[in-house]
């Protein structure tokens, strides 16, 4: 799935697609607005991918302590961009295969 597709599926669906990954309906619901929910699925992920995803909610969040445990998990430094920009590179990495 292309990332245009994918921030389609954002503005015009009330739930992501439950055939994709727990880290990618986690950026989804991250990107709706509810960091719950977001949060769920990137922690019931259980793969590199979704702990990048739960690291970002909780910089999202301010806890840079907690973010900087799950960066470690998802093997990801600690990053020195927005989190608009951040969202976006994840966006990339985990909708298109």
């Amino acid at each position: 799935m292309k990332v245009d597709c994918f921030l389609r599926s954002i503005a015009s669906q009330g739930r992501p697609d439950e055939k994709w990954s727990l880290a990618l309906q986690a950026l989804w619901w991250a990107k709706k607005g509810d960091w719950n929910e977001a949060h769920s699925c990137a922690q019931d992920a259980g793969t590199p991918e979704g702990d990048w995803v739960h690291a970002y909610l909780h910089r999202v969040e301010g806890d840079l302590g907690n973010a900087a445990y799950w960066y470690d998990r998802a093997g990801k430094p600690l990053p020195r961009i927005s989190l608009s920009e951040e969202w976006e590179e994840l966006a990339k990495n985990l909708a298109v295969p």
